[in-house]
């Protein structure tokens, strides 16, 4: 294979600035994908024919952006795992909170009405975000850039949902400390109050701020021009994904917690489970994950993009 794309096909030159779609600076990373882009005897005896098939002969634009989309691949698999913390705000977390006292004087709170605390958490954050953190990290950098950059806010992201299902698993030990463990329904049978939960509630926010919108940021910045509506697909699907990953690991800590006819830890009365391990768990493979990431992460380049939005200069932005 050459050592340049000096002698690879590229007839999608012209086609890409007619189109407006910035080019793709070779790089050498996937180098193996170059050999769809190299030029035998066989394809300039077609070339003299004017024949052209794109099945053997791909220009050299289209390889990179395979390059491209496998690059974030990585980075991608490692957000699915956050998605799982964040199912759990609208499952189990609705779960333990109709197991805790949900009445103050006469009025009743619904439990899964305690996501509104996360609402509020992604407001008061985004502006804190947007008004501290970023210009006092700017100050620290000392240069133009504007704060965090998207992988170092994804990175954070995960850290606070470590921190979200610690403060879970916690008020779960404690709710089970003041729990009627001979009732037959856990609702509303121990005597700690649902607003206990509000902590956990406001750490998934806060990690909604760093890790989603980073998240689509980060993918759009650096998928080709033709391909953006592929960087927000991966976003949403990484969502979808982090659904049934949950759904998969509530199944197997069921049953390998059932084993020997055992209650488990996520029974129907709750009273007579362990939530808070499942919580802890949930910690470990997020805690896990996120060095996944950082290592996935120091190996990323970002793409580097020809004319005058060219990102060389934004390519040291991304480093953890």
């Amino acid at each position: 294979m050459p050592s340049n794309e000096e002698t690879l096909y590229n007839k999608d030159a012209k086609e890409s600035a007619t189109n407006n779609n910035r080019k793709i600076l070779y790089t050498h990373g996937f180098k193996f994908l170059d050999r769809a882009a190299y030029i035998s005897s066989r394809d300039l005896e077609e070339q003299k024919e004017s024949l052209y098939n794109p099945w053997r002969l791909c220009p050299i634009s289209q390889v990179e952006e395979v390059k491209c989309i496998l690059r974030l691949l990585p980075i991608w698999l490692c957000t699915i795992i956050y998605s799982v913390a964040f199912t759990q705000m609208a499952s189990l977390f609705v779960e333990q909170g109709a197991a805790m006292k949900t009445t103050i004087s006469h009025f009743k709170i619904p439990p899964a009405s305690m996501s509104s605390f996360d609402i509020l958490s992604v407001a008061i954050f985004i502006f804190f975000y947007r008004r501290v953190i970023d210009p006092f990290v700017g100050k620290l950098k000392k240069s133009d850039s504007k704060g965090l950059t998207e992988l170092q806010r994804m990175g954070v992201g995960l850290v606070i949902a470590v921190l979200a299902m610690v403060s879970a698993g916690l008020v779960e030990c404690y709710r089970l400390k003041y729990a009627k463990p001979g009732c037959l329904h856990c609702n509303g049978t121990s005597s700690l109050s649902i607003f206990w939960q509000v902590p956990q509630y406001a750490f998934i926010g806060a990690s909604e701020v760093f890790m989603y919108v980073g998240q689509l940021e980060f993918f759009n910045a650096q998928t080709p021009d033709g391909l953006k509506s592929f960087g927000s697909a991966l976003c949403m699907t990484s969502i979808s994904l982090g659904n049934y990953v949950s759904s998969f690991i509530v199944s197997m800590v069921m049953k390998i917690s059932t084993e020997d006819h055992m209650t488990g830890w996520i029974p129907k009365n709750l009273n007579r489970g362990h939530l808070d391990r499942f919580y802890f768990l949930l910690a470990v493979l997020i805690s896990m994950d996120l060095i996944a990431y950082i290592a996935c992460a120091k190996w990323y380049k970002c793409i580097q993009l020809e004319g005058k939005r060219q990102e060389h200069a934004e390519a040291t932005s991304f480093k953890v």
